[in-house]
């Protein structure tokens, strides 16, 4: 980076942030972003600068193919074949009888498909919506359970890729005395879950929340909980439900009768080829996991009888379901690639170095504070990652070479990257929990901001106290 924009760094980020709270409307707080990037780098052509090199990325590409296209063709195809819906309602027959047991259900299993993000909201949420419809669950409080239990699940049960990403980062030369290679990285990974407090709580909160015990959750999901009860309302009144129609209701073909195997062959192919690999020491197959995936579930749904036109109309009717989550996430990437081109990431840990001379216990909760702001306003974690810890845990160890001090930090910025990412309007994660529970998008980001925002600052009063007494 050639310029250094300073302030102005955090320009379009923090747009971005008001015009969505203030409209409502995100697709117009990213498009506001992104024009205000343009101006502020003098890049005023901002599709060539940046839509067009964005959208054209490898990144992009992958969430496209992956999280859309294959992801919508696989819930468009369970759509045609009542799959989800079966699996909800045979399995509602054992563990679901009310509103309560519904988000439990919801919130097992968000733990159960714990791989992080994408694969643990899509999962979650098109399995539970039928039966939580049925109990009238609110959207809103069915897509936080669904939310809260994806990225904060996948960083304390750490059975996917997160480790080995994050080992990528922190094996760095200026942390060879504590992290020599990767494998230890992976250990220090381990070592820092029961100091990762923000995804404990948010987990704790959320299953509290399930079962009605959560003492504080905030006035508007407290009226969404209290809508649904008194009129049966899943939304508020003008709500506009990110699930579209075309995936909103099964559209099984007279004469197809569903079955279990229509959801666990998918479902399996999926896990199988995203977790097996790993098993064995190798990389998880994600986008083979989704695209055999799909594949699976149309020839099972064909050899079980369905016409081939019926099967193709369900999965290109769930990719048209899914579209305006594809362009949600094109201008997301969009934006963060724009926070990229201006340092907005090193700006912000720069200007707070400074504090850290004479009070170093703060240091974690800094870190949290820094990371929760970076990743609410890009919308990921893993990028938050990327920018952070290479630079916070070496200062970290540069401060005290303590092991309690160096993971109280690990867990920090584990933490702090995870609850913007969850809360974000523009994570991928919140739009495909509002996608997956039928919910208005800032409806799910605004019921629950409270709940995590009192996990986060719970989290960060521990950090300090503990770095505290730490250095007595």
């Amino acid at each position: 980076m050639d310029v250094d924009y300073g302030l102005l760094s955090l320009a379009p980020a923090v747009a971005t942030l008001i015009v969505s709270f203030w409209s409502k409307n995100v697709l117009l707080g990213l498009l506001c972003g992104i024009a205000l990037g343009g101006v502020v780098t003098g890049q005023y052509n901002i599709v060539s600068a940046f839509l067009l090199p964005s959208l054209g990325s490898e990144r992009y590409a992958y969430i496209l193919l992956v999280y859309l296209w294959a992801l919508g063709g696989l819930i468009g195809v369970w759509n045609k074949t009542g799959a989800a819906q079966h699996f909800a309602t045979t399995a509602a027959k054992r563990f679901v009888n009310s509103r309560r047991s519904a988000k439990v259900f919801a919130w097992t299993m968000g733990v159960v498909f714990h791989q992080g993000g994408t694969i643990s909201t899509v999962l979650a949420g098109t399995t539970v919506k039928p039966v939580a419809d049925r109990e009238k669950v609110s959207h809103e409080e069915l897509a936080y359970v669904v939310d809260s239990t994806a990225s904060p699940i996948a960083t304390i049960l750490p059975f996917n890729a997160w480790p080995a990403y994050i080992a990528g980062l922190i094996a760095v030369d200026s942390l060879r005395a504590i992290v020599p290679d990767e494998q230890s990285a992976i250990d220090w990974f381990w070592k820092a879950i029961p100091f990762n407090f923000y995804a404990l709580i948010a987990i704790t909160f959320t299953l509290l929340l399930s079962l009605d015990k959560l003492p504080w959750i905030g006035k508007k999901m407290r009226a969404a909980r209290i809508r649904s009860i008194e009129t049966g309302e899943l939304d508020r009144p003008g709500a506009t439900p990110l699930l579209t129609k075309e995936l909103g209701t099964a559209k099984v073909p007279e004469g197809y009768t569903p079955s279990l195997i229509d959801f666990f062959v998918p479902i399996g192919v999926l896990l199988g080829l995203s977790i097996g690999p790993l098993l064995a020491g190798g990389s998880s197959m994600i986008l083979e996991a989704f695209s055999l995936s799909v594949v699976s579930a149309m020839l099972l749904a064909v050899i079980r009888g369905m016409s081939i036109n019926d099967v193709f109309e369900g999965m290109l009717g769930g990719i048209k379901g899914v579209t305006i989550g594809a362009v949600i996430l094109g201008l997301a990437v969009t934006l963060g690639n724009v926070s990229e081109a201006l340092g907005a990431a090193q700006f912000v840990i720069d200007s707070s170095s400074g504090a850290l001379q004479h009070v170093p216990y703060i240091l974690p909760g800094v870190l949290m504070i820094i990371c929760m702001f970076v990743s609410f306003s890009i919308g990921s974690s893993w990028g938050t990652y990327a920018v952070i810890f290479p630079i916070a845990l070496p200062l970290a160890y540069a401060i005290s070479p303590d092991s309690l001090f160096f993971v109280l930090n690990f867990g920090a910025v584990l933490g702090g990257a995870v609850f913007g990412d969850q809360c974000s309007p523009y994570s991928d994660t919140t739009v495909l929990s509002s996608m997956a529970c039928g919910a208005d998008l800032m409806d799910h980001v605004l019921t629950q901001l409270p709940p995590a925002l009192a996990a986060a600052g719970i989290s960060i009063v521990l950090y300090v106290t503990i770095a505290f007494f730490s250095f007595l």
